[in-house]
């Protein structure tokens, strides 16, 4: 198995400010609410949220993006910093900002400032470009993509290259493989006579994902559906990819994480149909964990450690959703070395009984302990994507110990599955589990399927395999 590709994103990167307060009473001299306790946090926005995105899926990522010596760059710079590398274009302005005031989670104002727009292109910038095994333009119509142009469409004609458009921004290149537009967007991007609706139908999405096609001479357009999902058009019969639950929460930055997802996936290979439908199963996942807020920092504050990021943290916020909207969270556990058949048999089996499924994932250390040190053949790395990739797999957690107990404690699932394989031994977890009111259920397992197995017959050379 290999690490993430490589990325280029190059776009209009953004500073978000988020101010969330309390309403209790309207203000004496006019009839507006006042917001009390505000607490600002501050995160990437544009194209730099789309670049820390797709650098939180493990991947190399650089981000190419206008920044300038004002307050908003410079701060903005500081909340990049070791997480992509960055290639500057000079920027006339003061880079764009944009500040919601949240109560109870939702917006009730937004304030834009800043009209900052790049200048010209650099010859880092071209040379980026030029050298990339995989490009995402993430164009908010400030014109980053605009003074780069030809040297995208070059890289269109050799690289897989995604291009999330905006109704201010230029049309894709001709050759894009997958351009992303919302149903709002493609609706006015397809119909520039028109004034945006907020009403799309799957017919309509259908004929403008069609139309787009055709006008951008592109391989393929994703129109994103909201919690519906996503449209995927070749021109012609399209394809409906549903998102698997209804996810509710702040959608903002939805779109970011269905570019960022699509076009990292094409950087490693994938189908365009793949890389879309594990597309919407992460912009699902990343609206019911909190969006935004997960890569918020307050202000003042440093940025969240690396281990605060880490998929432990996602696997404790869907459990904590599950359960306080009366679901069922389950939990799975192994090394899970070699993923086979009889690993997805008992996945799958265990997430039918509820309405999550978390697996926990010995960490490497962990099965070098337990299995010796010739073991993991898999790093955990890789262990956590090939799961995560899984429809039935919700969330995904690491432990370093033998044993999970400490993990379970912090997850407290409803049901703990197991193999059938242990139904003859007591588990060391299974007090614990029953202390909350968890129950450990078996699940049969198919006969003839062992990571030591395909390993063993893995190393016979194929002189010795025949015989």
């Amino acid at each position: 198995m290999t690490s993430p590709a490589p990325l280029l994103v190059v776009g209009d990167a953004l500073l978000d400010h988020d101010v969330h307060g309390r309403v209790d009473r309207l203000a004496p001299d006019a009839p507006v609410p006042v917001v009390s306790g505000p607490r600002r946090v501050s995160r990437p926005g544009g194209a730099a949220l789309a670049a820390c995105l797709a650098a939180a899926d493990g991947r190399p990522v650089t981000l190419v993006t206008a920044l300038g010596d004002d307050p908003a760059s410079r701060a903005l710079r500081d909340l990049l910093a070791g997480r992509v590398d960055l290639v500057e274009l000079p920027l006339t302005g003061d880079l764009s900002s944009k500040t919601r005031v949240l109560v109870d989670g939702r917006p009730l104002l937004r304030l834009d400032d800043g009209d900052g727009r790049a200048r010209e292109a650099t010859e880092a910038a071209r040379r980026a470009i030029a050298e990339a095994g995989a490009v995402l333009v993430s164009d908010y119509g400030r014109d980053t993509a605009a003074v780069l142009r030809g040297d995208l469409a070059l890289a269109a004609a050799r690289v897989p290259l995604t291009w999330d458009p905006h109704p201010r921004g230029g049309p894709p290149v001709p050759g894009v493989r997958l351009a992303t537009p919302s149903a709002a967007e493609a609706h006015t991007l397809a119909h520039t006579d028109t004034s945006p609706t907020a009403d799309h139908d799957l017919h309509t999405a259908a004929q403008d994902a069609d139309r787009l096609v055709h006008a951008w001479h592109a391989a393929s357009v994703a129109v994103t559906l909201g919690g519906r999902g996503a449209l995927l058009s070749h021109g012609g019969t399209p394809l409906l990819v549903p998102s698997p639950v209804t996810a509710d929460g702040d959608a903002c930055g939805a779109g970011d994480r269905f570019a960022a997802t699509a076009a990292g996936l094409l950087a490693d290979g994938e189908l365009v149909e793949t890389a879309v439908r594990q597309a919407v199963h992460a912009a699902t996942r990343y609206v019911a964990e909190g969006g935004v807020r997960s890569d918020a920092v307050d202000a003042g504050r440093a940025e969240p450690r690396a281990a605060d990021r880490a998929p432990t943290g996602d696997a404790l916020r869907t459990a904590a959703r599950v359960r306080a909207a009366g679901g069922t969270v389950v939990a799975a556990g192994g090394c899970f070395d070699l993923l086979h058949a009889g690993h997805v048999a008992l996945l799958q089996a265990a997430r039918r009984t509820g309405d999550c499924l978390v697996v926990c994932v010995n960490s490497d250390a962990s099965v070098r302990r337990r299995k010796g040190s010739g073991r993991p053949l898999v790093p955990e790395a890789d262990r956590i994507r090939v799961l995560r990739a899984l429809e039935c797999v919700d969330a995904v957690a690491v432990f370093d110990e033998d044993t999970p107990e400490r993990l379970l404690a912090e997850l407290r699932p409803h049901i703990w599955a197991k193999g059938g394989d242990y139904a003859l031994a007591r588990l060391p977890e299974a007090a614990l589990v029953e202390s909350w009111g968890g129950q450990v259920v078996l699940f049969p397992y198919l006969d003839g399927r062992s990571t030591t197995g395909i390993a063993e017959r893995a190393a016979l050379t194929p002189g010795r395999a025949a015989r």
